[in-house]
This record gives structure tokens, sequence and C-alpha cells, in this order.
């Protein structure tokens, strides 16, 4: 009766530290097994990787006024100088752009180590818990439990089988007092990554706000040239010369690109193909964030020249990066960069007639794509010409330029 006693004690102990051990995490979506020293070194690498990333971002700011002082020659020559900073216009807005993209990447890897924190913590705990009543069993029990379990034998063959089970034991409470050292580290671990985390997240918002200023510096040193150089009254034939210069250039890019339209529509009507058609429907507003139309369609007098000019578009003044959007759905014909227009798309909607998008920040579509009416196909920007960020929107028909607001709803 008394060794039946004792093997059901014994029972009692191996059962209580295997559940004790075992059972209280396995649901979590880390696994305990999962956490070895290689994941320690996975995590000082990733800890290492955002540091690394912060520092990078420090350094790679926009150095504008460097940028403003190699401008300095090109002033000479608006053309050239207009060209130029438009480069650098262009550069500055693609790391605003990925660095965008890094903060939303960084939200979401932010999210993710939370949420395995949260899942490691509840590991260690769940641990803690156990060895605690492992280690109250061992206090209330004593070193005499194990001699007794040994003493109990009947035979020598069954006493080495016990001293194999409490050998056994002795290594299962090393491994697990192990696998707590190894979880803790991984805890540590996961809090200073979710720090270092956090840091590049700052780091990079606070680069986003530096890049979009230095943008807006450069536009505005863009604007001022301009407008200096149109309003000094020994330029201002020149400035009218250059200006009409530019409508020319622009009227003959855009009846250019027409002509070779026209003449595939030909070559596609012999060969029995689909045509393009517009169906009357009504065009979305292309640029959905304007804040107001800064100059409408139609004959004006040019607030710098101060002469009788017909403005063959509608500027919609809009946040630099903002949306620009497809009016209708069509085939786009351009997608390039001219010192006037600055960046501008051309998209052909069937039956003669277009529309153009002027001084765009960024492109997102190339001749040849097929785009949908609300398409995001720019951003809104100050390339070529432009003394401030807009969208310049023009609707050509049967090669002349016709009022936006006729298709516009």
């Amino acid at each position: 009766m008394k060794k039946s006693r004792r093997w059901k004690q014994y029972a009692a102990l191996l059962c209580l530290v295997s559940c004790t051990f075992s059972s209280s995490h396995s649901a979590s979506a880390i696994s305990l097994s999962s956490i070895t020293s290689e994941s320690i070194r996975e995590k000082e690498s990733q800890i290492s990787d955002a540091q690394n990333q912060k520092k990078q971002l420090q350094a790679s700011l926009t150095d504008v006024q460097n940028m403003k002082k190699n401008l300095e020659n090109e002033k000479k020559d608006l053309e050239n100088y207009v060209v130029s900073l438009d480069a650098n216009l262009e550069e500055i807005q693609e790391k605003i752009n990925e660095l965008n993209t890094l903060i939303s990447d960084k939200e979401a890897e932010i999210g993710e180590t939370e949420e395995e924190l949260k899942e490691a913590i509840q590991i260690q705990t769940d641990q803690y818990e156990a060895m605690k009543k492992r280690i109250k069993f061992m206090y209330e029990k004593g070193d005499s439990y194990y001699m007794e379990l040994m003493l109990s034998a009947s035979s020598f063959g069954e006493m080495l089988n016990k001293f194999d089970y409490i050998q056994s034991l002795s290594d299962y409470d090393s491994k697990k007092l192990s696998e707590y050292v190894t979880i803790r580290q991984y805890v540590e671990l996961c809090k200073e990554e979710l720090e270092a985390e956090k840091e590049v997240l700052d780091e990079a918002k606070v680069s986003v706000q530096a890049e979009e200023a230095s943008l807006e510096e450069l536009i505005s040193e863009k604007e001022g040239e301009i407008v200096a150089y149109q309003s000094d009254i020994n330029n201002k034939s020149a400035a009218i010369a250059e200006y009409e210069a530019d409508i020319k250039e622009q009227n003959e890019i855009i009846a250019s690109l027409e002509a070779a339209v026209a003449a595939e529509r030909k070559r596609i009507a012999e060969a029995n193909g689909t045509r393009l058609t517009y169906d009357g429907g009504v065009f979305c507003f292309p640029a959905p964030s304007y804040t107001r139309v800064s100059d409408d369609y139609g004959n004006r007098i040019h607030p710098i020249l101060g002469i009788q000019q017909f403005h063959n578009g509608v500027d919609l003044a809009a946040p630099n990066g903002s949306p620009i959007l497809a009016a209708y759905d069509g085939e786009v014909v351009a997608a390039t960069y001219s010192g006037s227009m600055g960046n501008y798309i051309m998209i052909d909607h069937g039956d003669s007639m277009y529309t153009i998008y002027m001084h765009a920040s960024a492109l997102y579509v190339s001749k040849g794509d097929l785009v949908s009416k609300g398409e995001k196909i720019a951003a809104v920007g100050s390339t070529g010409r432009s003394t401030g960020p807009h969208l310049h929107f023009s609707v050509r028909v049967n090669g002349s330029y016709v009022s936006p607001w006729n298709y516009l709803g």
C-alpha cells in the first residue's frame, strides 16, 4: 500500500511538471521552440538595422542651400534655370514619396512587433508561473522525496529506472530554466526593437517635414525669379517674346501629337481595327484637392506682363503632391517633360478630343497606357513655367482649345 502511494505521488510530480511547463501557452502565435539563439541574433540584427536606418535618414536630407547655390549660374538663362530647378524638385519629390512609403511600412512593422512583444510577454508570464509551482513543490517535498523514491525500489533494476526518471526531471528543470532565460532576453530585445522602430518612424516624419520645406523653398525661389524676370522693364519685350514662343512651342507639340494620333487612327481603320470614340459623358474633376481656380479659361490680361492673352485652360490651385485624375476614359499619347509645360500628360478620348494636364510633380502613367475616368495619373506640382503648385487643365476638340467647363460635371 505504501509503495502504491509513493508511485502515485511520483506520477503526480511528472504530471505537474509536464502540464505547468507546456500546456499554458500552446495557443500562442509565437512557438517557444522557435525562440532560439538564432532568433535572438536575428532580433539584434534588426535593432542594428533600425539604428543604421535612422542615421541614414539624418544624413540624407536635401541640402537645399547647396542646390540654390548651384542654380545661381543658371539664372542668366531663365529656360535653363527652370529646367535645372525642376530636376531638383523632382528629386526632392521622389525622396518625399520614398519617406512616406517608409512611414507606412514602419507603422505596419511596429504593429507586428507590438503583437510579437505581447505574445512573448505572455509566454514569459506563463513560464514564470509554472516555475513558481515547480519551486513550491520542490520546497514542500524537499530532497528527501527523491531518496524515498530510490529506497522504495524493490529491485536494483527498478532503482535504476527511478534514477533515470529523477535524472530526466532534473534535465527537464534545467531545460525549462534555460528557456525562461532565453524568453526573457527575447522580450527585452523585442522592447528594444520596438523603441528603435519608433525612433526611425519619428525620424522619417521629421525628414518628410524637412523635405517638404525644401520643396516649398525651391518653388518659392523659382516663383520669385520668374516674376522678377518678367517684371523687369528692361526684359519686358524679351519676356513677352519668350512667353509667346512658349505658347507657340506648346501648341506645336500638342498639334504634332494630335497629327501622330490621327495617322495611327487611319492606319488602324485601314486595317479594320477598333476605334476609340468619345461617348459624350461628363468629365470628372481632375484635381479633387483644388482650393480655388487661380486662372480661368479665356481672354485675360496677363498679371505680370500686362498684355492681352488667351488662357487655353483652367488653372486649379492645389497642394503640391495632391492627386491629378484622368477626366475621362482614354489612351495616354504623351507623358513627358517640357521646359514650358513641365511634367505633362495628354490623353486621347476619341473623336479628336484630348485633355492635357500640365506642371505635375510626378507622372504615374506612360505613353500607350489606357486609363479610366477618375484614375490617378499624376501629382500636382509646379514644374515648367509655373509660379506655384497647380494643375493647368486643357481640353482640345478638332485641333482647337475649348472651355473645360463645357465638359466638367
